[in-house]
């Protein structure tokens, strides 16, 4: 539950998303929340305008119009529900844009329910990746699965149009043959009719395909085992499942070291909110804050300085860059900036993301930013700059900025009863939070967490959690004049996340939360 504080002009409470909602409150604008909605709209673009115009999907990047991708047109429809809440379509031109689209899959060539990484836009045949992978995708399915199942949560009323889409989801949903997937007890992620198991690749942890074992096992028709899960995700490539190391001064509980690409931290939680995600390895909230911090710390620190990174340029992950195409990350950095890492880490470092994006917008200009959002990346030193779009790279910017501005997606994939399912058989719960300040991670060199206005609404918002019924107080006080605002004073909150909305000047303070003999500090900068 989220309570909102109001207290003389301090404070205020603003329409929030709740379920059933099909519109984003309309809010006086500001310099911030302008800048965020020129980038989001523009790029959900490449999904609405630059959408093949017979089956609606999106094609794989700008130069291949007719090369469409499974993946990215997942995450297509779940910027399509964005532009749908966001007003930048209607409701019905939403619905209707997705019924082409799921009428097309339902004709597109499929392999025991997966569709293959590309399709031809007009036919829906197969247009190989590579030599042998000429047939079903199974991550790539998981993408656009899930991308349909947002939309289903989303396009809830009783009329014809929606109750078809709903239908014609289900139908699609429930023939994918996620168990069919499995050979020699593992889940694999490629199967062809010509070359059936060639690609060999399990699909072992940890990395961008998490939401495919999500809907792998809450699959209602074809589901995957527990075993499967295990021996698969966390036991065939055991070397960089658990990591637990210290990467300047971040410990990263799962994963490559340095982190690997940021997409890691994107693809599997565009619909799935990782604060509420916890297992006996990690809890994936602090595992995505944290490899977005080492990634950006990386950049400011570590990186050569003729790569020309700062606080506001950062942001490594797979892209394009002057070489062809890379996976960048800590361990693999040539000085290519991909747009899509900073912008699509919007929930997880707001005022990191929003400094890169206006440095990407302001200082790079149309070098980098065009008619359908930022270019793929660029690398300053080799003087580079993309003229691509990718739609895996579009995606992620339009959701996880919406994830930001007002949980849309989050809550949509909370509302899909087989991925919640799936969860707890996996053995991931909510996390028992103590009453503290659960969201925030400090940046290490500062000791401290640097908060800005939300961009929507205006005012600084302090996240923390409340266990049990006893009172809490909430204290701001400025480091330099010693001047403190109370902002709850001894204030009974039930138990869960709660959020207290506040005005207050720019400048270094430290944020104190009471409950009883406990007393919870935090360094704070408001920018």
């Amino acid at each position: 539950m989220r309570t909102c504080i109001s207290a003389f002009l301090l404070f205020s409470c603003v329409a929030q998303f709740v379920i059933g909602q099909s519109r984003a409150p309309q809010l006086p604008p500001n310099e911030a929340s302008e800048y965020i909605n020129t980038v989001q709209q523009q790029t959900f673009k490449y999904f609405w305008d630059f959408a093949h115009p017979v089956s609606g999907l999106a094609p794989e990047r700008n130069a291949t119009p007719n090369v469409v991708t499974s993946g990215g047109s997942g995450f297509g429809i779940m910027a399509i529900v964005v532009g749908s809440y966001r007003g930048w379509i209607t409701r019905a031109q939403a619905v209707d844009r997705i019924l082409k689209i799921t009428r097309f899959l339902e004709k597109a060539e499929r392999f025991h329910g997966a569709w293959s990484h590309w399709l031809d836009g007009s036919t829906g045949k197969v247009v190989p990746f590579s030599r042998y992978d000429d047939g079903g995708d199974l991550v790539e399915t998981a993408y656009l699965i899930n991308g349909l199942l947002v939309a289903r949560s989303f396009f809830d009323q009783n009329t014809k149009a929606e109750t078809e889409l709903r239908t014609r989801i289900n139908r699609l949903w429930e023939t994918v043959e996620w168990d069919w997937y499995v050979h020699n007890g593992l889940l694999h992620w490629h199967w062809s009719a010509n070359h059936g198991w060639k690609m060999n690749h399990a699909i072992g942890g940890y990395n961008e395909c998490f939401i495919t074992y999500i809907l792998a096992m809450g699959s209602p028709t074809h589901p995957i085992t527990r075993q499967v899960y295990d021996d698969t995700w966390k036991k065939k490539e055991a070397d960089h499942f658990i990591n637990g190391k210290d990467y300047l001064g971040y410990k990263l509980p799962l994963g490559f070291d340095w982190g690997g690409p940021l997409f890691f931290a994107h693809y599997s939680y565009l619909s799935l909110d990782p604060r509420w995600m916890e297992d006996e390895h990690t809890n994936y909230w602090t595992l995505n804050v944290n490899q977005t911090m080492i990634n950006r710390a990386h950049c400011i620190e570590r990186a050569p300085n003729s790569y020309g990174y700062s606080e506001r340029n950062w942001g490594l992950t797979a892209s394009d860059d002057h070489l062809f195409y890379g996976a960048h990350q800590p361990t693999e950095d040539n000085g290519t900036i991909s747009p899509t890492a900073a912008l699509s880490s919007f929930p997880y470092t707001p005022y990191y993301s929003y400094q890169a994006m206006i440095y990407f917008y302001r200082t790079q200009g149309n070098r980098l930013f065009g008619d359908l959002g930022f270019y793929d990346a660029y690398n300053a030193k080799e003087s580079w700059y993309s003229n691509q779009y990718l739609a895996i790279d579009q995606g992620p910017i339009v959701i996880m900025i919406e994830n930001y501005r007002s949980e849309l997606i989050w809550k949509m994939g909370a509302k899909v009863k087989e991925m919640q399912a799936a969860l707890l058989k996996m053995g991931i719960k909510r996390p028992d939070y103590p009453t503290g300040f659960y969201m925030y991670t400090p940046e290490v060199k500062s000791g401290m967490v640097h908060l800005m206005k939300h961009a929507d609404e205006g005012r600084y918002i302090a996240d923390f959690y409340v266990v049990g019924t006893e009172p809490v107080s909430l204290s701001l006080t400025h480091n330099k004049t010693n001047q403190t605002q109370m902002l709850a004073d001894k204030k009974a909150f039930t138990t869960g996340a709660q959020q207290i909305r506040f005005s207050a000047d720019y400048g270094d303070y430290t944020l104190v939360l009471t409950q009883g003999s406990k007393e919870i500090k935090l360094s704070v900068g408001l920018r």
